[in-house]
């Protein structure tokens, strides 16, 4: 079973998703479902993408995941609460569900028996464990003498069958926690009220704390957000896209001195060691980081999966991102084909038309004998042809991806659009780099995937995107042309993949002079005038929008009228394929 999973892993995955999307009625999740379970038992991961899709489509899954992380924030242990939430998801969908679907209890049924087959050891060993024991051996079983604390639970997790109401699921969650997890809980942090009442903005300080003291790093926070659901990010977004509609003041975070003489170890550590010596990123930042950059400066990696320091969270994070795209890819697989086909297609044929030798008449050249009745009569002194060839091999292209935090939703589309135009690149042989671009306090990271020179093999790099922290798009925007006006080719090309939303949270250094927040009309503006003066240079710029449509105002600010908006990947080539044969034609 294990040698069929690994043939047909994004076969797998791509039923289990169409399993969740039609059980849910909503083909735009975008959930982490049990596929590493599938070798063991297909019902199972089977049980587990129907489980998920039920409870999205009857219940609020965004308000019970902003619960768990608030929960979590307060200190609970995610072992124990995930188990206790699971058990409540089952409790809550599953006679709904079997009354639309019967064939859902025979599965649900099957799943059971397998799981008490190969881990009923393991859920034997923990008080919880012989509670979801007892619930699946009265599935399978049916009815059944109980402990009279397992029977208390049940009957908590019995509650639920009927419920329609999210906020009584979270009430028995947090119930069962309190009572079987930690009974101290309350006395400690307050009810439930209080839980629910942490606001983003605490959320943000603890994570801000965590990467702060490395011995404290909270590993299971972080995992949390990126395991079981994306409801934080997105309620994050939209509380960040609420306060610049009302233009509050970005917040600045204050930095002691003992914190500063360890910024730069953090970045190393989280971000892979910098390809540069340190003369040479002490020259870049005097060069660039000038101006409404002036306190920051540019780091440039070529990613920690390259250049570890060490193991550590952030490298399984940023392993486990690359393998989600990849399975993204996979599913996408034949349209980043065609993706690829159209767009080099439409490259070549470019390529081509310049290479043509083109005829023109000249007053030099090869003598036109039918010309020669002029001589005398006519002051058309074009009497001969010349024949011309332009070069088709003179340009450089530079893909530049914003990957903040922003992006987390579409990672590995993002990812994926990246990889199309470079692979597409890589066909037709026109040198290109690709850069991904975050902040991460006051570092504007530059992770580079490939190089101008690389040979083909260096796109599958671009599969190691992962979306994190801020974007200081002005200062990347910056350093992408700094790179591209070095290169020897007559004719340049800036690509830059964006949701047209820069902002970064800023770091207040000692004796700093204090810049203003980077953020909402002012970073707007600041990134539309570095793409001025990018233009200016002598190179092209398209931005690619991969963002919400309400933040397309602010695209169309930065970027003029050469930018695409991709609705659908499907697409994609078309769309980018015009503008850069356009780039093609238009010079000589």
């Amino acid at each position: 079973m294990e040698e069929v999973f690994e043939i047909n892993q994004f076969e797998i995955e791509n039923r289990l998703r169409n399993l969740c999307w039609t059980v849910s009625g909503d083909y735009s999740l975008n959930l982490k479902l049990d596929t590493i379970s599938y070798s063991k038992s297909i019902y199972v991961s089977l049980y587990d993408a129907i489980k998920q899709g039920a409870f999205s489509k009857y219940f609020d899954r965004d308000a019970f995941g902003l619960y768990l992380v608030k929960k979590l924030y307060y200190g609970a242990e995610e072992q124990p609460l995930t188990s206790l939430a699971q058990l409540c998801v089952d409790s809550a969908v599953y006679k709904k569900i079997s009354r639309e679907r019967i064939g859902v209890l025979e599965i649900r049924k099957k799943a059971f028996e397998d799981l008490m087959e190969y881990d009923f050891t393991r859920l034997a060993a923990s008080f919880i464990g012989q509670i979801r024991l007892a619930v699946m051996q009265e599935a399978v079983l049916g009815p059944r003498t109980m402990q009279s604390r397992i029977r208390k639970a049940a009957d908590m997790l019995k509650r639920l069958w009927n419920t329609e109401d999210t906020m009584a699921v979270i009430q028995t969650v947090d119930e069962l926690y309190n009572w079987l997890a930690d009974p101290h809980f309350e006395e400690r942090h307050g009810s439930l009220d209080r839980v629910l009442s942490v606001t983003m903005e605490e959320l943000r300080e603890f994570q801000w704390k965590d990467y702060l003291e490395e011995e404290a790093y909270t590993e299971d926070f972080d995992q949390y957000l990126s395991r079981v659901t994306n409801a934080a990010s997105r309620m994050q977004e939209q509380e960040a896209e609420a306060e610049e509609k009302k233009r509050i003041r970005a917040k600045r975070i204050l930095v002691d001195q003992e914190a500063l003489d360890k910024m730069y170890s953090y970045i190393e550590l989280n971000y892979g060691r910098s390809y540069l010596t340190k003369s040479e990123q002490e020259r870049v930042n005097r060069s660039l980081c000038r101006g409404a950059h002036g306190d920051c400066s540019l780091y440039f990696t070529d990613g920690i999966l390259s250049n570890m320091v060490k193991k550590n969270y952030q490298s399984e994070y940023a392993r486990r991102a690359r393998s989600e795209n990849l399975k993204t890819y996979g599913h996408y697989m034949r349209v980043s084909r065609r993706n690829v086909e159209q767009l080099s297609d439409t490259l070549r044929r470019a390529l081509t038309a310049r290479s043509e030798r083109e005829t023109m008449r000249s007053e030099f050249g090869v003598i036109v004998p039918a010309k020669l009745w002029k001589v005398g009569r006519s002051r058309d002194r074009k009497l001969f042809e010349r024949e011309l060839r332009k070069d088709s091999s003179d340009f450089a292209v530079h893909v530049l991806i914003d990957a903040s935090g922003s992006q987390r939703r579409r990672q590995s589309l993002v990812a994926l659009q990246g990889y199309i135009i470079s692979e597409a690149l890589s066909v037709v042989d026109i040198p290109h780099q690709v850069m991904g671009f975050c902040t991460f306090w006051d570092y504007t990271v530059m992770q580079r995937y490939r190089d101008y020179d690389d040979p083909r093999e260096a796109n599958q790099r671009i599969f190691e995107f992962y979306a994190s922290s801020n974007n200081r798009d002005g200062l990347a925007v910056r350093a992408a042309a700094d790179s591209l006006i070095k290169r020897p080719e007559e004719h340049k090309v800036l690509i830059v993949l964006s949701d047209g939303r820069p902002n970064d949270i800023i770091v207040n250094r000692p004796n700093s002079r204090n810049p203003l927040p980077y953020s909402g009309d002012y970073a707007v503006r600041d990134t539309a005038a570095e793409v001025r003066k990018v233009r200016a240079m002598g190179i092209s710029v398209l931005g690619v929008f991969a963002g919400e449509e309400q933040d397309l105002q602010a695209e169309r600010r930065i970027f003029g009228r050469d930018f695409a908006y991709i609705r659908d990947i499907m697409n994609f080539s078309g769309v980018v394929g015009r503008y850069l044969r356009r780039q093609l034609d238009d010079v000589d």
